[in-house]
């Protein structure tokens, strides 16, 4: 089964399609929170814009934020396991929560804050695939506020089989399917939501939107691929140039050395001439010497 190469885990589809089609989102989120979808009065979804500088960005993070009776509510998927998920998902919530308080507001006005991560790999050491982590007190398990919460949904441990009977794993199971057979199973469950979500998931896909995404993705690719050949191109020579550098220095070395064995030798030579001089002097003062004492000898006689 060939793998799909834009699925629900795709960041730019997946805010592609929540943003066109809100009430499917509505639904999502009222599933995965269990909530009647009826009890939501106000939805509304706060940053639907997809600028295209950050389409085209590999690293780029598309979550979806919305604000539902009141509650901030934010929605994100992750595919890959970079080993800091608990921490980031707790920073999301910690600026989504202290960014909602408007000046001289008092802090109780501060909005309960829910954050949703969809995650693509086993993230805690329970067999469960949904956890739910509020502040509560660590022996007593009171809780601190309703204003916090983070729920996690590990796609690694949905059951194997579809339980038409539960929308919420319904929901997962299509951000876990990778194929077109994975799709067409959901979509033959019947149940009415997930047959929508398909319908309007192979909509985007095909969409002028996404297409143009891919064009964009796909320049990207090459500006970067371009972007890092002139970047190693540019490295290459730098070390190219350090290494003429260093073959220069070693050469000035090389000469240093044999300067300074030269000075050696010469210094020697000069010690040697130094103490030809001094026996040379000293033989001449002896000369000197003997022939005054024969002068002296010969004058007495």
């Amino acid at each position: 089964m060939a793998k799909r190469m834009y699925t629900l885990k795709d960041d730019s589809l997946f805010k592609l399609l929540f943003t066109k089609y809100e009430d499917l989102l509505k639904r999502l989120v009222a599933d995965l929170l269990e909530i009647e979808y009826e009890s939501i009065e106000k939805f509304e979804i706060t940053n639907p814009e997809m600028y295209p500088e950050n389409l085209g960005d590999k690293y780029c993070r598309l979550d979806i934020n919305m604000i539902i009776d009141g509650q901030r509510v934010d929605l994100e998927v992750q595919v890959q396991d970079e080993g800091n998920f608990p921490e980031r998902s707790l920073y999301y919530w910690a600026r989504d929560f202290s960014t909602a308080l408007r000046e001289k507001q008092n802090y109780s006005l501060l909005p309960r804050t829910i954050v949703i991560c969809i995650v693509a790999f086993p993230l805690f050491d329970c067999d469960e695939f949904h956890s739910e982590f509020q502040a509560l007190e660590v022996t007593r398990h009171t809780q601190l506020t309703d204003k916090m919460s983070l729920h996690y949904y590990e796609l690694a441990k949905l059951p194997e089989l579809l339980d038409i009977n539960n929308t919420q794993e319904l929901w997962l199971k299509l951000f876990q399917a990778n194929t077109e057979e994975e799709f067409n199973k959901i979509e033959a469950t019947g149940v009415p939501v997930m047959v929508e979500a398909v319908t309007a998931y192979r909509r985007v896909r095909s969409s002028a939107e996404m297409k143009e995404i891919e064009r964009m993705r796909s320049k990207a690719g090459h500006d970067q691929a371009q972007a890092e050949k002139y970047l190693r191109d540019l490295q290459d020579s730098v070390a190219k140039k350090e290494a003429e550098i260093a073959e220069k220095d070693t050469e000035i070395a090389d000469k240093d050395t044999e300067i300074a064995e030269k000075d050696t030798e010469i210094a020697e030579k000069e010690a040697e001439i130094a103490e030809k001089d001094t026996e040379i002097a000293e033989k001449d003062a002896l000369i000197a010497k003997l022939e005054t004492q024969l002068r002296t000898h010969s004058n007495d006689a």
